[in-house]
């Protein structure tokens, strides 16, 4: 079966002339951007329009608003030519011997990544990375290759994820803290409680998922990053909640005790990706995260 009697897209100009005036409302705007006259960006869209049948732009003011019809092709030209420019991005960065950019949080990547970076360049010499930490809300910026993100399924519609592992979360707390080796769930609840305030359901999730009632919660203190709480439980403030990830290596070296355990959240850590395909060193990295999260 061939694409014969497929309709011939519009011109790619005329096209990126649409995107780039939806993007900005104003054709002079447009025009600047794209370094034509306003003049040229005005008849690619003209030219679209007609060859849609459509009317896309409506004036306003000194600028133009979008038609119903114009909004419904702009949701889908920002989509592709973000998702183009990504790609010819990291093409044209591969062929130059650019690192492979893996943006994280700040919290993971100082309290898995780092530690296990020796591993990573011992397992996968030829793969050079470079880490940069970003909040997990934020979408993925242009130069950044991926994305380890914890988050609850489903994906968003379009976005390309690997599913790397489940989010596992529990108390922690400095031994020294504990009266007993074998702390009752009654006694945590009275102790002063640390939380983020990026997870408040993190403490009322737990407790669910232990059978306890979370109308006995206290919080002692509340802080904006997972690491400030996390700080806080090392120099004896409290009882943090935290993911068993972010805290293996303070539980390996003893400065932190998780007397009641880790329990499976809703949530998953995974690697996003800007493309749709799975590029091979996006592939090498992800296997290697695999591997490296169920040792």
């Amino acid at each position: 079966m061939t694409d014969s009697k497929r309709p011939a897209l519009p011109s790619l100009n005329a096209l990126r002339a649409f995107d780039t005036t939806a993007r900005t409302l104003n054709m002079s705007a447009a025009a600047e951007r794209l370094h034509v006259t306003h003049g040229a960006v005005s008849r690619q869209i003209r030219q679209l329009e007609e060859q849609l049948g459509a009317r896309l732009f409506e004036r306003a003011g000194r600028g133009v608003s979008l038609t119903a019809q114009g909004l419904r092709l702009a949701r889908t030209t920002g989509d592709v030519f973000d998702q183009l420019e990504q790609v010819c991005d990291q093409l044209r960065r591969e062929s130059e011997g650019a690192p492979f950019v893996l943006s994280c949080s700040g919290s993971f990547l100082a309290r898995w990544f780092i530690p296990r970076l020796d591993q990573l360049k011992r397992d996968c010499p030829e793969l050079e990375l470079h880490l940069t930490a970003a909040e997990e809300s934020q979408p993925i910026r242009p130069g950044i290759d991926a994305a380890l993100r914890f988050a609850t399924p489903p994906w968003p519609e379009g976005q390309l994820v690997v599913d790397l592992a489940p989010e596992r979360t529990g108390p922690v707390l400095r031994p020294d803290l504990l009266a007993t080796d074998q702390p009752s769930l009654d006694w945590l609840l009275t102790q002063p409680l640390l939380e983020t305030l990026s997870r408040p359901q993190a403490w009322p999730d737990w407790c669910r998922s232990m059978g306890l009632d979370g109308n006995r919660l206290g919080m002692s203190q509340s802080f904006e990053h997972l690491n400030y709480m996390l700080e806080a439980a090392l120099v004896g403030l409290g009882v943090a909640i935290a993911p068993e990830y972010l805290v293996e290596e303070d539980l390996r070296t003893g400065r932190l005790v998780a007397p009641w355990g880790f329990t499976d959240t809703r949530a998953r850590l995974g690697l996003w990706l800007p493309d749709r395909e799975i590029s091979p060193r996006a592939r090498q990295l992800a296997d290697w995260l695999q591997a490296a999260l169920s040792r």
